[in-house]
């Protein structure tokens, strides 16, 4: 966990940590539906939005933002951890996945399937169907475990044959925090069907620990840059060198891998800069080491070990504190005990509504959010019989204290009830 000094140092390059401009102080725990914006990505999108040049002109400032550009790409490289392929912009994670899944689906073999699993965001599983019947090829979508929230290499398995053309894996839930083994669902992906054009939702997977493309062998990923402390407004897509130069929309005349429609907006690139400069920095007070992508992996981990206590505090409590395990009356989806769990936990409080307790919640100063059986969360609902469930997302920059403070007014909230 994080000593204060470095939590302070942290939560200080942030807006609105821990207090909200409309309704005054409270702890941030909706991260999952967006994560706290770096102080820097303001300043930043704010001097360079109001640069009047376009990239491509013989002048100093349009040379400028093209170094913004080129440097950004690098550094989203950096980021995801690949060497090989081309990452590029578009209008948000959910629109690039669907470009993704499209070209996937149509530029792959004749016939054959393409497959998924309720686990995902209808980003991608709406995206499948509606490519997969227009190109003739069947849709099958593989169950994920109702106990465990999640999905493995091995129901993967059970469903991937050598007609398989396309797949899709999410690598966290939204909706259940738990995490998916992308590696091991890959290795069984490949091993029957090595050809396979595989797409991974990178969005919720991004603000939560190291990324390591190179180590996946995907042919795309995709990332929301307002779920990782930039701005809204822009998505981050890697493709892979074969799926660069499948068909899909361009203009005429460019290059096979040429994917941006339109003028970049250099602000949005110059903004995710500046979410890899300070992953850069966290990076560095947990590693010697002078090699930039080094430290974005240590980051990463610190990241994630940060968020795995706070989980454990907000499970199993702390300082004379009693957690969700020793509240008989809460359900945890997924479960107590779950190793995939990744800084989120969705939960119901017997006899109070969904849409109540994130009230009281609000009321008392900890921002949650309700999900419902709806579009969004009701392939994890539904089977579960569940109308709704309160996520309570977290980040690294989020404090123990703050979790005691949401555990106190769980229990007001069930003894009021």
């Amino acid at each position: 966990m994080f000593d204060d000094s470095l939590l302070s140092a942290i939560r200080s390059k942030f807006h609105h940590v821990d207090s909200c401009p409309y309704e005054g102080p409270r702890a941030f725990f909706e991260n999952a539906g967006g994560s706290l914006t770096l102080k820097t990505v303001v300043e930043v999108n704010t001097k360079l939005s109001a640069i009047p040049d376009n990239q491509g002109r013989d002048n100093p400032a349009s040379q400028e933002l093209v170094r913004i550009i080129d440097k950004a790409r690098n550094d989203m490289m950096s980021f995801l951890g690949a060497k090989d392929g081309l990452v590029f912009i578009g209008e948000s994670g959910t629109e690039l996945l669907f470009r993704l899944v499209r070209a996937a689906v149509l530029g792959a073999t004749a016939g054959g399937e393409v497959l998924g699993s309720t686990l995902e965001h209808p980003a991608t599983v709406s995206a499948c169907i509606r490519w997969a019947d227009i190109a003739g090829k069947k849709y099958v979508s593989i169950p994920h475990n109702n106990d465990t929230a999640t999905v493995t290499a091995d129901d993967y398995r059970h469903y991937v044959t050598p007609d398989t053309r396309v797949a899709t894996v999410i690598q966290t839930s939204p909706v259940t925090g738990m995490g998916v083994d992308l590696k091991a669902v890959v290795d069984v992906i490949r091993a029957a069907s090595p050809n396979c054009l595989i797409v991974v939702d990178g969005i919720q997977r991004a603000a939560h620990g190291a990324l390591e493309i190179d180590d996946y062998n995907i042919d795309a990923f995709a990332v929301s840059a307002y779920k990782v402390f930039s701005r809204h407004n822009y998505g981050v897509a890697w493709v892979s060198p074969r799926l660069s130069t499948l068909p899909h929309d361009k203009l005429d005349g460019t290059a096979q891998n040429f994917w941006e429609l339109g003028t970049r907006d250099t602000s949005a690139f110059a903004t995710f800069s500046e979410v890899v400069n300070y992953l850069d920095w966290l990076g560095s007070e947990f590693t010697d080491s002078t090699d930039r992508r080094e430290r974005l992996v240590a980051a990463g981990k610190a990241m994630s070990d940060q968020e795995e206590h706070l989980v454990d505090v907000m499970l199993n409590g702390a300082d004379g504190q009693k957690g969700l395990r020793d509240m008989p009356e809460v359900f945890v989806i997924g479960g107590h005990d779950n190793d995939c769990r990744e800084g989120l936990v969705s939960l119901s409080v017997e006899g109070v509504p969904s849409a109540d307790v994130v009230s009281k919640l609000n009321a008392g100063g900890v921002r949650t959010h309700v999900r419902k059986n709806d579009y969004f969360s009701g392939n994890i609902l539904t089977p579960l019989g569940m109308e709704t469930c309160v996520r309570v997302s977290m980040c690294h920059y989020n404090s123990a204290d703050e979790v005691e403070k949401f555990l106190r007014l769980m229990e007001s909230i069930i003894v009021d009830r």
